[in-house]
């Protein structure tokens, strides 16, 4: 184990993999020359060339359609989109190609497509190049969802989705890339999908939180913690599949919960996950399901605004304390 950050655990997992495996190269705009606009992949060009790692137009339904068609064809393409607000740009292709190719052709097509995308808010990006997208693509069957939220998990889990078989869209929350913490140097170091983590055991309330907000959920946990509160934290790791399991023994534990993401609160992560809990495990609920998550507004530029509309530990704190 050795402490390095959130973007070169990423890159560690890039490099590993291309080394590896010849099928695995990458695609994305700006990813070569430059490096990546979050620096991620800074080096690869000069280390596998250009055959292996293509700058490409801006173009998202075209990268994403070249990927897809690569990896019907063998290879094992890891696409970048630099944030997740550009995915609509390529609807059609992820929606209607890529997560649908198995389906459409009787389970004969592999699609092994790792498609890397940033997601929320970076601070004062605006409103197109700040939203939190992962409910929206949970409901297109077909494709997997990955929110890493520490060093570790996003090089475990991009290797898992390197190495499978099935579209994956890997979303990478802005402001973890400087965040720091141990990862295993061993280059077999692999995180399986549909299994959460529990950073943090606790007795009183579950705090579920997706990708950026464990980060939140952790410092809140501290803050409840200091009040007698003892509060449990959950992260998923993956959306789709969601391990439910690890879900349901927390809350039947606990008995209250409260789901924090940084997508819109309207049919956001947490809307789905409520359920499952409301349809599971209702009968161990001693309080409501409550969730804490961004509002029903566009992202706005303005440092001040944006802090408003946006859930931080303090909301999660203010939730947890109504409950207990």
């Amino acid at each position: 184990m050795r402490e390095i950050s959130y973007a070169e655990a990423i890159r560690e997992a890039l490099l590993e993999e291309m080394e590896a495996d010849s099928s695995v190269f990458l695609m994305g705009e700006d990813i070569g020359v430059f490096g990546g606009v979050f620096g991620v992949t800074k080096g690869l060009l000069e280390q596998f060339g250009e055959e292996r790692v293509r700058d490409t137009p801006i173009s998202e339904a075209a990268i994403i359609g070249a990927g897809l068609g690569a990896a019907m064809m063998g290879m094992r393409p890891v696409v970048e989109i630099m944030f997740g607000d550009f995915l609509f740009c390529a609807g059609d292709q992820i929606g209607n190609q890529v997560a649908k190719a198995r389906f459409m052709s009787g389970g004969k097509a592999n699609v092994p497509l790792t498609i890397r995308v940033t997601t929320g808010a970076p601070g004062s990006a605006g409103a197109q190049h700040s939203q939190s997208v992962e409910a929206w693509f949970m409901n297109v069957p077909g494709l997997k969802i990955v929110t890493p939220a520490s060093p570790a998990d996003a090089k475990g889990l991009l290797k898992t989705a390197i190495r499978g078989e099935d579209p994956v869209l890997f979303m990478e929350h802005k402001m973890l890339y400087d965040t720091r913490g141990q990862v295993p140097e061993d280059p077999n170091h692999s995180v399986a999908f549909g299994e959460a983590s529990v950073p943090r055991a606790g007795d009183d309330v579950t705090l579920i939180a997706c990708g950026g907000m464990v980060r939140h959920a952790l410092q809140a946990a501290d803050q409840l913690a200091a009040d007698g509160i003892s509060a449990e934290v959950v992260d998923p790791r993956t959306l789709v599949p969601l391990d439910r399991q690890t879900l349901i023994e927390s809350v039947t534990k606990t008995s209250r919960v409260v789901i924090a993401y940084e997508g819109h609160l309207r049919l956001g992560v947490g809307a789905e996950i409520a359920a499952v809990l409301a349809e599971e495990a209702i009968e161990y609920l001693d309080g409501p399901i409550v969730r804490v998550a961004a509002k029903n507004v566009p992202l706005p530029y303005s440092p001040d605004l944006e802090s408003y509309v946006l859930p931080g530990a303090a909301d999660i704190v203010e939730a947890a304390k109504g409950l207990c």
